[in-house]
């Protein structure tokens, strides 16, 4: 079973695939680093006082965004968070989450919630943490619902380097699931893999965590498409044992 989270977040994944026997092969497919540039970062989070909501749309958006605040807590700002991972992780650092969608994972769940209406967010000053070239749907239906909308790009995302030819990999017959949690990571799999391995990782069934992610693997190519019920380390593995259970 293909585990391609980011090394740095990929053990759970990988316990909880072995207590239920599965054998994990990690294979990251995403690499977070520091953004390109950090100039402009550092001096917007030195006037971060005048905002009025921070959202954070990952995980990596969390640690990264703290990182860069230096060791100081956010201000008394409201703070909000795409998921309950994304809230917990906030939770961790000593900071309380105000608003978290009650149902879903994802901007639009988050852009659901009464607390970023039109009649909730007008005027206000929101700040966004995010990675380098992240989606724009929250940012821009925020601005237009009247919000003063900016963004902390606090890591990059890319490709790790290829590990060889795969069609060489002692693993590469015997390989049963894939897992994948980002559309970034499908993206890098398919380059990872190459066209000679192409129709192989199309062919693999493939466990992902949103209809969003379905659909577009489906334009990838990819055959056997399973949704998991959340973006969390249970509920992919339990996707998997479902899929398993099904044959």
């Amino acid at each position: 079973m293909l585990v391609t989270r980011a090394a740095h977040q990929a053990d759970g994944l990988c316990k909880l695939i072995a207590e239920v026997e599965g054998r994990p092969l990690p294979l990251p497919a995403l690499e977070i680093s520091s953004p390109r540039q950090t100039g402009p970062l550092r001096r917007l989070l030195a006037d971060i006082e005048r905002f009025d909501m921070a959202i954070f749309v990952s995980v990596n958006a969390v640690h990264w965004g703290l990182n860069y605040l230096s060791g100081r807590q956010l201000p008394e700002i409201r703070i909000a968070a795409v998921g309950r991972a994304t809230a917990h992780a906030l939770a961790a650092s000593g900071h309380s989450v105000a608003v978290v969608p009650r149902q879903g994972f994802d901007s639009e769940a988050l852009l659901a919630a009464a607390e970023l209406s039109a009649a909730a967010v007008t005027g206000k000053r929101i700040i966004i943490f995010r990675g380098e070239g992240g989606r724009e749907l929250l940012g821009e239906t925020l601005s237009r619902r009247g919000a003063l909308v900016e963004y902390a790009e606090v890591y990059r995302r890319s490709c790790p380097a290829p590990v060889g030819d795969l069609g060489r990999a002692s693993w590469i017959n015997h390989l049963d699931v894939v897992t994948a949690t980002s559309n970034a990571i499908l993206d890098n799999l398919f380059t990872l893999f190459g066209a000679a391995q192409r129709e192989r990782l199309q062919r693999t069934p493939l466990v992902v965590i949103s209809k969003r992610m379905r659909d577009y693997a489906h334009t990838l190519g990819c055959q056997q498409v399973v949704v998991a019920a959340g973006p969390d380390d249970r509920a992919i593995v339990e996707a998997i044992c479902s899929w398993i259970s099904g044959k």
